[in-house]
């Protein structure tokens, strides 16, 4: 009796991850105080969480290396899979500590000193700061306008030479380390700093799936990055926050295995209304290219205190989804918020919704990448006009998932992989699930596998066809050229077969 409950509940279990899972567009949630728990991070994966952000503008190696623990522990709870992704901090500018909080108003003029001082008013309507930085008062020009304060204070520079002098246009409070734009300066520093480089290190060490590199301005900073993880397969996610990486995008994509739009900075970098446009453009672009793209920040922000989500930021959601992005990401909300599930449940709520008017079926809006793409276009195709259930894909390098991905197909793609980490790299593409790992050489035994993994993850549906993908030689990445429709009849053959693999 014990033994068939505990089958039941792993049967319901995976039931309702394979719920979830029928979603395309994937949820990146980043971990805090408030969700970096075992018990958290498995409500998060159960109610639509398929990646995990680690933020490393906080905490320190030990407090992150818990929570990879924790990530691994609740996957192998839930026996699914989800991606880890690092995000690496960055050259971010801040002025120096103050004496006290300073209330800012239109007039005021703040004197950016280069030596490293504390913060103080000099006397009324004039104050005076520092910043971790101070080489960049070098290149600021008189009339250039300078933020603070995540963008919340502007100032405009009326004075340069050994110190910056600039008036403020508004009213804001000013305290220690907050942060400083330069939207019309190019800057030119290191985007990857020392801090980072260690920390890039200790991501190659623990195996995380992704770096996101913040602050990158052009294709020598992910050309940086590349070399600092060396022969590791981890993904570099390139974060497009800064003017100039806009007017750079199209080298920096032929560097990167992927985009995040990151709408903070880049909110303060740009004028506010172009933002939209080109969270549009970057999308498109990953698109066409075929590879994923995150839209990330203050997508449901209100929901970091309050039971739900307002009706713009709803649409904020519903949007980036039609507009073709592959991930959609929570900040607060999920990291230090009230009710981390709630908010994972309300997104994958709106994507859910949001897919059922989708634009599918891009088979013919891209120019084929190679020959085998042709496989990938013709597979995507052929499993919609069959209404096939689902595609089962084993892939050696995950490419031939990414390429059907790329056409948006409204059936389902269940991605196999020889190893581990190709799987793991998977869970930030648009519509493939990654499913399990298979070493087989021979075919009969391939999609035996497949049929067998789908159906103890409750994905399998009776009486449904599926359409298998493989190729010869098997582990040469590339090298998809095998296309096989599977029936019931040949499934349940393949399911019952005598020589039935070892778990």
């Amino acid at each position: 009796v014990i033994i068939l409950l505990i089958s039941l509940l792993v049967i319901i279990q995976n039931l309702l991850v394979g719920d979830i899972m029928k979603k395309r567009t994937k949820i990146l949630a980043t971990l805090g105080p408030a969700s970096n728990s075992i018990e958290m991070i498995e409500k998060l994966i159960k109610a639509g969480a398929n990646m995990f952000r680690l933020n490393f503008s906080h905490g320190d190696h030990d407090y992150h290396l818990s929570t990879i623990i924790n990530i691994r522990t609740a996957m192998k709870n839930l026996g699914t899979t989800v991606g880890i992704l690092q995000d690496i901090s960055g050259p971010k500018v801040r002025i120096g500590d103050v004496k006290e909080p300073f209330e800012l108003h239109r007039g005021d003029v703040i004197t950016f000193k280069k030596e490293e001082i504390v913060g103080y008013k000099v006397a009324d309507k004039q104050y005076v700061v520092s910043t971790n930085y101070p080489e960049l008062l070098d290149k600021v020009k008189n009339d250039e306008y300078i933020y603070l304060y995540d963008g919340t204070i502007r100032a405009k520079v009326i004075e340069t030479g050994n110190e910056v002098k600039a008036i403020v246009e508004n009213h804001g409070v000013l305290s220690s380390k907050k942060g400083i734009n330069f939207p019309n300066t190019v800057i030119d520093i290191d985007v990857i700093t020392k801090k980072d480089e260690i920390d890039i290190a200790w991501g190659v060490k623990n195996q995380v799936d992704y770096f996101a590199i913040s602050f990158v301005q052009n294709a020598k900073d992910m050309q940086r990055a590349k070399e600092l993880i060396g022969d590791y397969k981890g993904k570099l996610i390139a974060k497009i926050e800064k003017f100039d990486a806009v007017e750079n995008i199209d080298e920096i994509i032929e560097y990167s295995d992927g985009l995040m739009v990151a709408r903070g900075d880049l909110g303060i970098e740009v004028p506010y209304y172009d933002v939209p446009t080109i969270q549009k453009m970057l999308i498109k672009k990953a698109n066409a290219k075929g590879m994923p793209v995150i839209t990330a920040t203050q997508m449901l922000l209100s929901m970091t205190q309050n039971e739900r989500a307002t009706r713009a930021e709803i649409s904020d959601v519903a949007n980036a989804v039609l507009d073709g992005t592959d991930v959609v990401m929570l900040s607060e909300e999920s990291a230090v918020g009230e009710d981390p599930e709630n908010v994972v449940d309300t997104m994958s709520n709106i994507i859910s919704k949001t897919e059922d008017i989708y634009n599918y079926q891009k088979h013919n809006k891209f120019q084929f990448m190679d020959e085998f793409d042709v496989i990938q276009s013709s597979v995507t195709k052929l499993a919609d006009d069959i209404n096939a259930a689902g595609i089962l894909a084993l892939t050696s390098s995950g490419k031939s998932a990414i390429k059907m991905s790329r056409y948006r197909p409204k059936t389902p793609i269940y991605a196999f992989t020889h190893k581990k980490k190709v799987l793991n790299s998977l869970t930030a593409i648009w519509g493939v699930e990654s499913i399990d790992t298979i070493k087989e050489s021979q075919a009969s035994k391939m999609f035996q596998k497949m049929l067998v993994k789908l159906k103890d993850r409750g994905l399998l549906e009776d009486g449904r066809t599926y359409i298998a993908t493989v190729g010869y030689p098997v582990g040469m990445p590339g090298s998809t050229n095998t296309i096989k429709i599977l029936t019931p009849d040949e499934i349940n053959y393949y399911i019952n077969l005598k020589s039935k693999y070892k778990k």
